[in-house]
């Protein structure tokens, strides 16, 4: 069964067709529960993300913030497994029909091994793969497994990359670029700031890719802010703070399916000529 790289592409494109950015969710596989985490990111989806991104807990999470870092912390000690990701994946997508993603640090999967992890998540229909800690130097092994498969290589960029360095990320990534709006870890943020519409310009200037930005949005005049120049909108701390803050599993879930609708609200609220075209 091959992978959904072309889903993926289509729902970037579509959004790009309203003149909208799209709307990105995260959330790491196995939290509150295995079950609860697939539930919450059915209601991501159901209350208007495009896309969503499930992270594979890991025990050093070196880009995730404290918010992140505790439902890792919780998926870990409710023993979560690469199954328990790629269950998440199918099941999602499966409800959907939406492109899902996997968002992991690359020494989970080299030790479960490239060319395994790939063809499980194209059978489970994800649409690629998000690896944060990746070099592209040391990316061909992934890169091969991936295209064999029909999935995406997404590399992350970051407002310290030179132009140099953009180009030779970009040139080999698919499906889209994740642009780090700030140096440090992810979480939400007062402002995202001027770095982030800086990056995406040098971004946009060295591929046809969507470029998608994350860490830091947490509310709809973010989002809004985001949209204005960017083609993606990440959203991930926010929606985790959703289900922590929540006394129970469905009071959570309709926040997680409430915060969506907001924020996808939020990205079609600055469109036409405030939004840089590619």
């Amino acid at each position: 069964m091959s992978g959904n790289i072309a889903l993926l592409n289509a729902a970037l494109a579509a959004a790009k067709a309203e003149n909208r950015a799209a709307l990105v969710g995260y959330l790491p596989a196995g939290f509150p529960t295995v079950d609860g985490g697939i539930e919450a990111v059915k209601a991501m989806l159901e209350g208007g993300c495009d896309v969503v991104e499930i992270g594979l807990p890991h025990s050093d999470p070196v880009l995730d913030g404290p918010v992140i870092q505790t439902a890792d912390d919780i998926a870990l000690r409710g023993g979560v497994r690469i199954k328990d990701v790629l269950r998440t994946v199918r099941e999602a997508h499966a409800a959907t029909g939406a492109p899902v993603l996997v968002m992991t640090y690359w020494n989970p999967v080299d030790r479960y091994g490239a060319e395994r992890f790939a063809a499980e998540l194209a059978e489970a229909g994800g649409a690629g793969c998000i690896l944060p800690d990746l070099p592209v130097e040391e990316s061909e092994v992934w890169r091969k497994a991936a295209e064999l498969h029909d999935l995406a290589t997404v590399f992350v960029v970051a407002p310290s990359s030179r132009d140099a360095r953009l180009a030779k990320i970009t040139a080999v990534g698919t499906g889209f670029v994740y642009a780090a709006s700030l140096m440090g870890v992810t979480g939400t943020r007062v402002s995202v700031g001027e770095q982030a519409a800086d990056l995406v310009l040098r971004t946009r200037a060295t591929t046809d890719l969507p470029v998608c930005v994350g860490l830091g949005v947490s509310n709809p005049e973010q989002a809004a802010e985001v949209a204005a120049f960017a083609d993606g909108v990440i959203v991930g701390s926010a929606f985790v703070k959703r289900l922590l803050d929540a006394p129970d599993l469905e009071t959570g879930l309709a926040g997680v399916r409430e915060l969506a609708g907001e924020l996808a609200a939020g990205v079609r609220k600055r469109t036409g000529a405030v939004r840089q075209s590619r």
